[in-house]
């Protein structure tokens, strides 16, 4: 680098330096973006975007969204490609991609319910493990983090004052998004870039609008109706393609009833599966190579009901399969909404299912052995479910995935080796 130069990038971090204030960035991380490149984000009380550093060259960000009632910050981004060495914003570094990660976090499903049914302690770290969940995966050095969606819980004001959430924020703005899920999840933002999937959660009627302002994959518009659903990407993964999809809106007709009147008690509406028959249609032409999809709702997962029965799948999703069919480059499938963990292996040619749910909301059961269960047009070869909160590591080897599941204290709870389409999990 030329003196002159030097001297002047110096002057840059100096005045970069002299200006930031350690509350001046509300919150910060980087996310893969459609495209095949990653965008740094900030939220800031400044009134102007700040200059970033990308690989010693000065570049501004860029608004993304301003400030109001609800968001009182300003929301800068700046995108670059997944060859950067080094990116850093008002003076602090932010984690650039790997071109291929070989340490992946999967998780989902994270904030702190409030609502009239149902209310989490949100105030102590065993009845909401969230915050202990990232800072145990940060530990981990992740290259890559995938959340399976579902950030925003605390829907409701904390009635009452309870104990369990006197305090807490609610409703879809920028107080309660921080309270459920940046806050917390500083740590693991800091780590590594992030794969934002969209959550039921995170649907129009619920916190749609914020979702799509702070952490949507494609341009803000601020005078824009709230979209219900975007279309698919593709994220390079190396020699894989992670392909992202939008299916918060199907309905999930199976919670609470059986699997043979599910069809009948809640079938899914014709707008729906055309929607998602689209996108099941899109896979192929979003990569011809080897390909991992990561979704919010599991097309065939299991849960456990009350009097020992079993409720399953999503119906939207297996009509909208029925006819559109999985590409056969898909080699897994990534998913949440079910709040434990599962892995299964289909029969048929089907790619095998990680359920990763288990990331900080109230937990659900599933049967502990799934293997044998038929879940409408697919039978699970074989498979299991573990109890309690937590998250995946995938770390890649030569020829195969390790696949990591711990608790949410970071202790191994079980490993299990994925290739070739198929997930191997040997019992202890």
């Amino acid at each position: 680098m030329h003196k002159i130069a030097a001297l002047a990038l110096f002057a840059t971090f100096v005045a970069v330096a002299a200006h930031a204030q350690p509350n001046e960035i509300l919150a910060r991380w980087v996310q893969m973006a459609p495209g095949g490149v990653a965008e740094a984000r900030v939220a800031i009380r400044d009134n102007v975007c700040p200059t970033a550093v990308v690989d010693d060259k000065i570049v501004a960000t860029q608004l993304r969204a301003g400030s109001d009632d609800k968001f009182p910050v300003r929301l800068c981004a700046i995108s670059f490609p997944l060859t950067v060495r080094s990116v850093s914003i008002m003076g602090q570094a932010v984690p650039v991609p790997k071109v291929a990660p070989k340490r992946i976090i999967v998780f989902g499903d994270t904030g702190c319910r409030v609502n009239p049914n149902t209310i989490q302690d949100c105030n102590d770290p065993k009845g909401w493990p969230f915050p202990e969940v990232a800072a145990q995966a940060a530990k981990l050095k992740p290259d890559l983090v995938i959340h399976v969606g579902d950030y925003l819980y605390r829907e409701y004001p904390c009635p009452n004052d309870d104990a369990r959430c006197v305090g807490s924020p609610s409703g879809d703005k920028w107080d309660t998004w921080a309270a459920d899920f940046f806050t917390p999840g500083k740590p693991l933002l800091a780590a590594a870039p992030w794969v934002i999937v969209r959550g039921n959660h995170e649907e129009c009627r619920r916190s749609g609008a914020g979702f799509l302002r702070l952490l949507g994959p494609f341009s803000f518009a601020e005078d824009a109706p709230c979209a219900e659903h975007v279309a698919p990407y593709a994220v390079p993964l190396g020699d894989f393609d992670l392909v992202v999809m939008d299916n918060a809106s199907a309905i999930d007709c199976c919670v609470g009833v059986t699997k043979a009147l599910c069809w009948f008690s809640c079938g899914p509406s014709s707008d729906l599966v055309d929607t998602y028959q689209k996108d099941f249609a899109e896979l192929p032409k979003l990569s011809a190579r080897p390909m991992w999809i990561a979704m919010h709702h599991p097309i065939w997962g299991v849960t456990q009901l009350r009097y020992g029965m079993t409720g399953c799948c999503n119906a939207t999703l297996v009509e909208a399969e029925k006819d559109a069919g999985l590409p056969p480059n898909l080699d897994l499938m990534l998913a949440g909404h079910i709040h434990t963990f599962e892995a299964i292996n289909y029969e048929k040619g089907l790619p095998p299912q990680l359920i990763v749910g288990e990331g900080g909301d109230r937990l659900d059961k599933a049967p502990p052995d799934l293997t044998g269960d038929t879940v409408f047009t697919a039978k699970i070869a074989d498979g299991f479910s573990l109890p309690g909160y937590g998250f995946l590591l995938l770390t890649r080897g030569e020829d195969h995935w390790q696949v990591d599941v711990f608790d949410a204290s970071g202790a191994k709870e079980r490993t299990c080796a994925f290739a070739e389409r198929r997930l191997s999990c040997p019992a202890h």
